[in-house]
Order: structure tokens, then C-alpha cells, then sequence
């Protein structure tokens, strides 16, 4: 296995969820990375190389604190996309 910052996976599948509490922001798929990127720029990393490091990483995420930070860093990432899209809006 390669190293992978298993925060990206964390991230991406707590995205969606937080989206849909933001029915105004768009949802393409440069707004979703760019949202992602910014989450990812303020969370720590959490590098694996293993599977066994992966599971480990996975339930240190299911803490409540960790899902809290999580969940926080996507929803200020969607508010700073949302006033600023690197698109144009229709």
C-alpha cells in the first residue's frame, strides 16, 4: 500500500451531508473539490501505509470530536465557496 492521507477520505464522505444542509451553494464538481481542498488545508492529515493504519485512522474519526471538526471545517469551507465560486453562476 502507498501513503494516503486518509483525511481525504474522511472528508469526502462527511461532504455530501453537509452540502445538503446548504441548499443555495452549488454542487458541481470544482465547487465540491474546492470545498474539499479547503477543508483538507485547515484539518490535520492522517497518513496511512497500511490497511491496519487505515482501520486505526477510521476509528479515530468515529470520535465525536474528530466528526465535530470534521463536519465544521467542510460547513466554513462551503461558506467561503459559496460567497466566492471560482465560476461563473447561472
Amino acid at each position: 500500500m502507498e501513503l494516503k492521507n486518509q483525511m481525504e477520505e474522511l472528508v469526502l464522505e462527511q461532504l455530501d451531508s453537509v452540502l445538503a444542509q446548504y441548499p443555495d451553494c452549488c454542487k458541481c464538481e470544482h465547487c465540491r473539490q474546492d470545498i474539499a481542498i479547503i477543508a483538507l488545508n485547515h484539518l490535520p492529515p492522517k497518513y496511512v501505509s497500511s490497511q491496519k493504519g487505515c482501520v486505526f485512522a477510521k476509528v479515530d474519526a468515529m470520535a465525536m470530536d474528530a466528526k465535530i471538526e470534521i463536519v465544521g471545517q467542510i460547513a466554513k469551507a462551503v461558506e467561503i465557496v459559496k460567497r466566492n465560486p471560482h465560476h461563473e453562476t447561472e
